[in-house]
């Protein structure tokens, strides 16, 4: 039975980004289903089909497997070549991945995702100022260690799954990765980050505390997304 990978809304999630773009990347084949955030709290609606109230959600079969990183490691066993095959370079992935899901918490509420805005952001606390030359050296660490152009090597992996959302957010907020930047030109050119950034753009949905986020985190200075 094919997997059915239940997300939200292409301008705001995240977390769905994750493992959408993964499978898609490498062509793991599997239903695509949106529940769109409609609410200032979804967790009611959103605990019909996901323990946690939350998305992304994989169903394969009777089993149900939520968090994108519990995603990601119920497909590594049964997809290898979503962690890169050399040992060093599959150790930096794997460590860069589980720091993304853990930390990096100024970047995610300073610099929330909106893929169809650009906006120029208010003044850095030293927080996000740190979380984003924490991103300039891992990108760059990734890309001469490992030869690039992807973070771990020649493939699009795990790693490159995990950051995607920052590619979006660094585009939006003009934030400064330096030599990373190449990485970010890279993984935003894919053909699986341009289908997402299209289905964002025409997405007709609006959600009021996601919208409330973005005028927090400054002046949005371009809006490209549809209208009605």
């Amino acid at each position: 039975m094919a997997f059915t990978l239940i997300t939200a809304n292409r301008n705001y999630s995240s977390w769905s980004l994750r493992p959408w773009v993964l499978m898609t990347a490498l062509g793991i084949p599997f239903e695509d289903r949106i529940e769109p955030f409609q609410l200032p709290d979804n967790y009611a609606v959103f605990r019909a089909f996901s323990p946690t109230g939350q998305v992304p959600v994989l169903l394969d079969g009777e089993v149900r497997v939520w968090d994108s990183l519990g995603i990601v490691l119920y497909l590594a066993d049964r997809y290898p070549e979503v962690w890169p095959t050399d040992p060093a370079a599959r150790a930096f992935a794997q460590c860069a991945v589980a720091e993304m899901h853990g930390g990096f918490n100024a970047l995610r509420n300073d610099c929330t995702m909106n893929v169809g805005v650009r906006v120029t952001p208010r003044p850095a606390s030293p927080a996000l100022a740190r979380n984003v030359a924490r991103l300039r050296e891992l990108f760059e660490q990734g890309l001469s260690e490992f030869g690039g152009p992807w973070l771990a090597g020649e493939r699009f992996t795990a790693i490159d799954a995990f950051y995607a959302p920052v590619a979006f957010r660094v585009r939006t907020y003009g934030l400064d990765v330096g030599g990373g930047q190449a990485w970010v030109e890279q993984v935003i050119a894919h053909p699986a980050m341009k289908r997402w950034e299209a289905e964002a753009l025409a997405e007709p949905w609006r959600e009021e505390s996601h919208e409330a986020e973005l005028a927090a985190a400054g002046e949005v200075i371009a809006d490209y997304r549809a209208t009605d």
